[in-house]
């Protein structure tokens, strides 16, 4: 199959052919109408002079007015113009010395147009050595009705016609050519262009994803691609470098509970022990079980999200009572250290959102559960509802240390956790915010972290309100 240069060099050649073909051809046929034209109105101009010296009275001869030899400069109204005068029978009456013993054709046809008062313009392809034009024009003299025939070579028109489709051949080819070769060039250095882009996207692997693509230095059509290419790099490299995290964030986090459940069986399976013992022990890997199942299905979901499969029918629903609902479960825990969970409702309006009540209602337990985690105990936590234009909000806020600087940027980061929870202080695996706010901006929302000034941490979700 030809490459995509050589068939856009064939259509782009087709195109200026056909252009050059059709303009070619407007151009020899306006000529022809042009040369053709003069001659006619020339033979015309001779038969209406004719006409106009045929003689008035009835008797008098008729003759076709030519200068004798000799006496007068030739006329070039004449030349090389044979004339014929006829009657209404298409018989000659008088004609030019240059026809000698012949006659121009009358066909009855030709004496029905005549008798009929029309002029006649034909071409007589083979009458003598030359083709020739002619026009007869009926005319009414001495109260007979006569014609007058005026024929004129084509040879000089057919040479002029000749001449002008090999100039007008030639500027075609010409021109083709040019446009031809210019085409090539543009198209070589255009798609040369693209060449080198695709050569350098080869040598691009997942091993040097860093590299880009070198900018041209224009904003064309090529400059353009290679923007697009480089950010579609740069998207590539932030993804694999967070799938990256991720595979080994996972890995750590399985293996660490895999590896206690394995101690503890095999510490039990050293010698005997007592059935309260194998009861403990048992329990214990029930714990474990239960952690790496719980962080298997948050993995599962997070994959889910990602393709678009974990993804609930969007509802209208009051979030008011789903968040007191969602309090309600954490209460008993957050009570043991003394903590209060208090409610902001603004002017007590209901606010309703746009999504599904299931993983809503997962969100709000998480960012409740961090509330709780992180608040020291006889502390307070805010929990406010309320409509903001087009988006219906709910804010958890904590009186606790607050996030640190560092930790902002990477907050909702897959497995990432902050310093306190690294250090042992707050359970978890670190997916919770992350999967909040895949949650959440499957259904067109999002979810904010900051610093209050008065202390503590803000988490402000907002979801697309409803009526």
């Amino acid at each position: 199959m030809a490459s995509f240069r050589k068939r856009l060099l064939r259509v782009h050649l087709a195109v200026i052919l056909a252009i050059v073909a059709c303009t070619a051809l407007a151009g020899y046929w306006g000529l022809s109408r042009a040369v053709h034209g003069q001659l006619d109105a020339a033979l015309l101009a001779l038969a209406e002079t004719e006409m106009a010296m045929l003689p008035a009275a009835p008797r008098q001869p008729v003759q076709v007015h030519e200068v004798a030899p000799g006496q007068a400069p030739p006329s070039l109204m004449r030349l090389d113009r044979l004339v014929q005068i006829i009657d209404g029978e298409g018989r000659v009456l008088a004609r030019s010395r240059n026809l000698e013993a012949a006659q121009l054709p009358a066909p009855p046809a030709l004496l029905a147009h005549l008798a009929a008062g029309d002029t006649v313009f034909e071409t007589l392809p083979k009458f003598g050595e030359e083709p020739l034009r002619m026009v007869s024009v009926p005319v009414s003299s001495s109260g007979s009705r006569l014609a007058v025939q005026v024929a004129g070579s084509l040879d000089d028109a057919n040479h002029i016609l000749a001449a002008a489709t090999v100039l007008f051949g030639a500027m075609a080819l010409a021109l083709l050519a040019a446009v031809g070769l210019a085409g090539e060039m543009l198209t070589r250095r255009v798609l040369g262009a693209i060449d080198d882009v695709v050569d350098q996207a080869h040598s691009i692997g997942e091993a040097s994803l860093h590299q880009r693509l070198p900018h041209p230095g224009t904003q064309d059509e090529i400059g353009r691609l290679v923007d697009t290419l480089n950010a579609m790099l740069d998207r590539l490299e932030r993804g694999y470098d967070a799938q990256r995290r991720f595979t080994a964030d996972a890995s750590h986090e399985l293996r660490s509970p895999l590896s206690r459940l394995r101690t503890e069986i095999e510490i039990t399976l050293r010698r005997p022990r007592e059935a309260a013992e194998y009861v403990d022990a048992l329990a214990s890997c029930l714990d474990e079980v239960q952690r790496l199942t719980t962080l298997v299905e948050e993995l599962l979901m997070l994959t889910r999200l990602d393709v678009g499969q974990e993804r609930n029918a969007v509802e209208t629903i009051a979030l008011n009572p789903l968040v007191r609902a969602a309090a309600q479960r954490l209460e008993k825990a957050a009570a043991q250290r003394g903590i209060r969970i208090m409610f902001d409702e603004g002017d007590g309006a209901p606010v309703h959102a746009r999504v599904a009540a299931g993983p809503a209602d997962l969100v709000l337990a998480n960012l409740l559960d961090n509330a709780v985690k992180f608040s020291p105990p006889e502390s307070s936590i805010t929990v406010h509802v309320a409509r903001e234009g087009e988006y219906a909000l709910v804010g958890v806020a904590d009186a606790g240390p607050g996030i640190g600087v560092e930790d902002l940027p990477h907050l909702f980061e897959r497995f990432y956790r902050g310093a306190k929870a690294r250090a042992g202080e707050a359970p978890g695996f670190g997916l919770g915010l992350a999967l909040s706010q895949a949650i959440v901006h499957a259904y067109g929302g999002s979810i904010e972290a900051c610093n209050r000034p008065q202390g503590g941490a803000l988490f402000t979700m907002r979801l697309p309100a409803s009526e």
